[in-house]
């Protein structure tokens, strides 16, 4: 009998944990997702030439945070079927988990160089700024604030990513407890 309860205690602790999990990265997603597309649709190409690499990179870890969606979902799929007779392995139940891991981290990864990209592009094209002239040269390009908010859907991204793996953490821990 507290086996079962053990069962059930693992299946709730898991769908709790996995759906905050899946919330929390849908809203960053959504928020990464409507500043790239933003950022795309009013696409300034005298300044923004530079950051393209950045918010290539940056796409690419979009697409890897919503493939961590679909791991998310799933997690919380399993914790449902732990509760059910047709429970699943640990061993399966913590490859599943583990792969939400390797995703996540590559989501960071790739955030991490896309930001560099980012903030290299901006520190060029802000130290070639002069102030205090009235007349400016045709190379000066100030920076925008869509710049910044490209800067920013990346460290949301990043910070989407690192929510998923504290939470993966979290099950795993949960799981070999």
């Amino acid at each position: 009998m507290s086996d079962k309860i053990d069962f059930q205690s693992l299946s709730f602790g898991m769908k709790r944990i996995g759906w905050i999990r899946f919330w929390v990265q849908s809203i960053l997603g959504v928020v990464v997702a409507a500043v790239l597309l933003f950022s795309n649709v009013v696409n300034n190409s005298e300044g923004q030439l530079g950051l393209t690499p950045g918010l290539s990179l940056t796409t690419i870890s979009l697409i890897l945070l919503l493939f961590s969606l679909w791991q998310g979902w799933l997690i919380v799929r399993t914790a449902r079927a732990i509760a059910s007779n047709a429970r699943p392995s640990r061993g399966q139940t913590s490859k599943l988990i583990k792969r939400g891991l390797v995703v996540d981290l590559l989501g960071i990864l790739f955030g991490l160089i896309g930001y560099q990209a980012l903030m290299g592009a901006l520190f060029i094209q802000a130290s070639s700024q002069t102030t205090g002239q009235l007349i400016t040269a045709t190379s000066d390009i100030p920076i925008t604030g869509l710049e910044i908010l490209s800067v920013l859907s990346n460290t949301q991204v990043i910070a989407a990513h690192f929510f998923g793996l504290c939470f993966s953490l979290l099950l795993l821990r949960r799981i070999y407890k």
